[in-house]
């Protein structure tokens, strides 16, 4: 990351945005930090709260594309470069990189794509001796870069190897491809509504998902959007949606929710009639949590704990949200496809037996427990219950049915386990298209 004391002072229109833009790439792809980090609430980029509202929106779309096609736009950009990318200056790839989103993927004047990104190079002290090799490379995009992009493998680039090969071992090569298209596209804002999703679709211009859920295209700030100060809705994908209504009528029940925060479930669980208590680690993120319960007007006792270690109940029902790699979400947060590693799966998985363990002391008899992630991977789902089943036999399985709501066709397992991916619900506008790869179980204490 270039320092305020290398970087030239420089106003040509577009530039901040760009800059920052490069800022947050970096910070994902060099330091491993996560983009919703990066662009709310107390570690996001300090800049952004001085760019107009046009501005914010550009950064994020530069980002998004950037990350998404990751794999395809090294790939082209690689195709240019004798000697390859600069080892000694990782600020000259990130000014491709975004000089080559701006050109193939955003449509953007090819003279100012190149012009800014060699901004970007000259205000970095190490990647400044590069800025007539990105000035060369880009101006070749502009002119031979689509017809390269199109004959890539993007299924295949923008997808780490490591991930599409378990995908294609768990759902075989063609829906191993299929998700990874999925993910390329960027996705429409679902919505969870209080009441009346009919009418809401009406206003937001949306339609009404089969599961219940609103989708429809952000037309500027989602704070803005009619309903939102009013407490109407609640952002919420389709498939992060479902669990709490596996449930079923919750009214007047005790119902945990663990990992709570941001709290979409808790709002569903709440609004469901439950007594919840919302139980997160995190502090921060349960500041979220209370902040979104008192613009939607509703109510939830709010625990900072561990969840796998509190003590309370015994609870009617426990919803468990557990930590996990994500790796069903990539199409909302690319970034997750490059901060993920194989070897993160065994701490999770650790963590999520016991959140299970945690739950099935806490629940009285009789009781239920659903137990979902926003994971795509066997071993955070379906190998999980069916070693709580064997490891606990006062628990079984309480199969779900497709027919208990509407929208599940194509979503249940022959176990009775609910598992989406990103590439079901099809459409003929790709970011109308899709869901979350989601896992969920239900279980019955007995």
């Amino acid at each position: 990351m270039s320092h305020p004391q290398q970087q030239t002072r420089d106003d040509a229109p577009g530039f901040a945005a760009r800059r920052v833009a490069a800022d947050i790439i970096d910070g994902v792809l060099r330091r491993a930090r996560p983009l919703d980090e990066q662009l709310d609430g107390r570690g996001a980029h300090v800049a952004l709260a001085h760019l107009a509202d046009r501005d914010r929106a550009l950064v994020r779309r530069i980002v998004a594309t950037v990350l998404r096609r990751l794999g395809s736009l090294r790939h082209v950009i690689g195709g240019f470069l004798e000697r390859g990318l600069p080892r000694d200056a990782p600020r000259a790839e990130t000014a491709l990189l975004i000089g080559a989103a701006q050109i193939l993927l955003l449509d953007a004047p090819a003279h100012a794509a190149v012009d800014l990104s060699v901004r970007i190079a000259q205000a970095d002290r190490q990647a400044a001796r590069y800025a007539g090799l990105i000035n060369a490379v880009l101006r070749r995009m502009t002119r031979e870069g689509a017809a390269r992009l199109a004959a890539s493998d993007p299924a295949a680039l923008d997808t780490p190897e490591w991930l599409l090969r378990r995908w294609s071992e768990a759902y075989g090569e063609a829906t191993a491809r299929a998700i990874a298209t999925a993910n390329a596209n960027e996705p429409a804002l679902d919505l969870t509504v209080k009441d009346d999703a009919a009418e809401w679709a009406g206003k937001l211009r949306g339609r009404v998902l089969p599961t219940g859920s609103l989708r429809t295209l952000p037309h500027g700030p989602v704070p803005l959007m009619p309903g939102f100060a009013e407490g109407a809705w609640w952002v919420q994908d389709a498939a992060a949606a479902l669990p709490a209504r596996l449930l079923g009528d919750i009214k007047g029940a005790r119902v945990a929710d663990f990992c709570a925060a941001p709290g979409g479930k808790t709002l569903q669980l709440a609004q469901a009639g439950a007594h919840v208590t919302a139980i997160d680690r995190s502090e921060p993120r349960l500041a979220r949590l209370r902040e979104n319960l008192e613009r939607c007007g509703l109510a939830a006792e709010v625990i900072a704990a561990d969840a796998a270690e509190w003590t309370g109940g015994p609870f009617d029902a426990v919803l468990i949200d557990a930590p996990c790699s994500s790796s069903g979400t990539i199409r909302r947060h690319p970034d997750i496809a490059w901060l993920k590693r194989a070897a993160d799966l065994g701490p999770l998985t650790a963590l999520q037996r016991r959140l299970l363990e945690r739950a099935i002391t806490l629940v009285r008899p009789g009781g239920c427990i659903v137990f979902c992630t926003c994971s795509l991977e066997p071993e955070e789902g379906e190998q999980m219950i069916a070693a709580a089943l064997a490891d606990h036999p006062e628990v079984r399985r309480r199969p779900i049915s497709v027919n208990e709501f509407s929208g599940l066709h194509g979503m249940i397992t022959p176990a009775g386990e609910l598992r989406t991916l990103p590439c079901q619900w099809p459409d003929a506008e790709p970011r109308m298209a899709g869901l979350d790869g989601f896992f969920a179980a239900r279980l019955e204490r007995i």
